[in-house]
């Protein structure tokens, strides 16, 4: 029987890292089901959904302690169950950009948040130059109808907190 595990990874931003991580992962016979990696600064994150049977998930449970030490790495770990790929036929994407200003973020997730809409993914970035914010939030409607009362209170909050927006039909 298949287990799952998520695996995150944390460390100095180095050449291999994440080489060496999937390796470690198709070396205790481990599938990866996903993953992202990001820099932050001099720092990365890694993080991974892995799939294999009871003994390839202990393998590597009990392997990652003693490499991570020696890359340098803050990891977690945690069991979860059966991956449920993302149904991107109703994927959608809201966008905003606009002078960077504190509690901007927080106000665009508390909106999907209070509409009951689980975000599937998230990516903001400011331009140091420029001071310019953009986020792309990625999340799925059952019910494509409402997409356009959506997109109207969204475009409301986007002029409230000064930052332009749109929703669009996910390209993946």
């Amino acid at each position: 029987m298949s287990q799952y595990l998520v695996l995150t990874a944390m460390g100095p931003d180095r050449m291999g890292s994440v080489s060496e991580l999937t390796k470690l992962a198709s070396e205790c016979g481990c599938n990866i089901l996903d993953s992202k990696m990001a820099i932050f600064g001099e720092e990365f994150a890694f993080i991974m959904m892995l799939k294999g049977d009871i003994a390839s998930i202990n393998q590597l449970e009990v392997k990652l302690p003693a490499f991570a030490m020696e890359l340098d790495l803050l990891t977690m770990m945690k069991r979860t169950s059966a991956y449920k790929p993302l149904d991107y036929n109703q994927q959608y994407q809201a966008q905003y950009s606009g002078i960077d200003q504190p509690g901007v973020l927080k106000s665009v997730t508390a909106f999907f948040a209070n509409r009951n809409i689980d975000l599937s993914s998230l990516r903001s970035e400011i331009n140091p130059q420029t001071d310019i914010m953009s986020a792309t939030l990625l999340f799925t409607m059952q019910d494509d109808s409402c997409v356009n009362e959506l997109e109207n209170d969204f475009l409301q909050l986007c002029e409230q907190i000064n930052v332009q927006g749109c929703i669009k039909k996910s390209n993946y």
